[in-house]
């Protein structure tokens, strides 16, 4: 059996961490995007590709970048569908975070001639 890579090792580890905001009296927005997001389709077992956009308001914590980085890469080898995907960015981000504002938007590359975008947003959620 082979040895796992120091990445892929990093990346079979990954869990999301929070750092204290520097600036936790002023509202301002953090914008990330992951343009190389993959993970399977549950039903075909194919890849799908899709860029992650983040928008977020932090209240006490920020997310740490590389650990962002990290977890996002993990879906690579998961079987999940685009709706349960962007949903679950969205609930493990807000459960760590906990940040006044937050959207996570999973733009679907084209398959099959159809187009996905998904958004979810704490604004939909009152």
């Amino acid at each position: 059996m082979e040895k796992l890579r120091y990445g892929e090792k990093e990346i079979q580890e990954a869990k999301l961490e929070k750092w204290e905001n520097p600036n936790p009296d002023r509202n301002y927005t953090i914008e990330i995007s992951f343009p190389e997001f993959t993970c399977l389709c549950p039903r075909s077992g194919y890849p799908d590709f899709a860029t992650i956009k983040i928008k977020y308001v932090p209240d006490k914590y920020i997310v740490e970048l590389k650990s962002l980085k990290l977890y996002l890469n993990k879906y690579r080898n998961q079987y999940i569908s685009h709706e349960e995907a962007t949903n679950k960015i969205y609930e493990d981000l807000y459960n760590l975070l906990k940040p006044r504002k937050l959207e996570v938007v999973g733009d679907w590359n084209v398959r099959g001639n159809v187009k996905t975008v998904i958004t979810v947003s704490s604004e939909d959620q009152q």
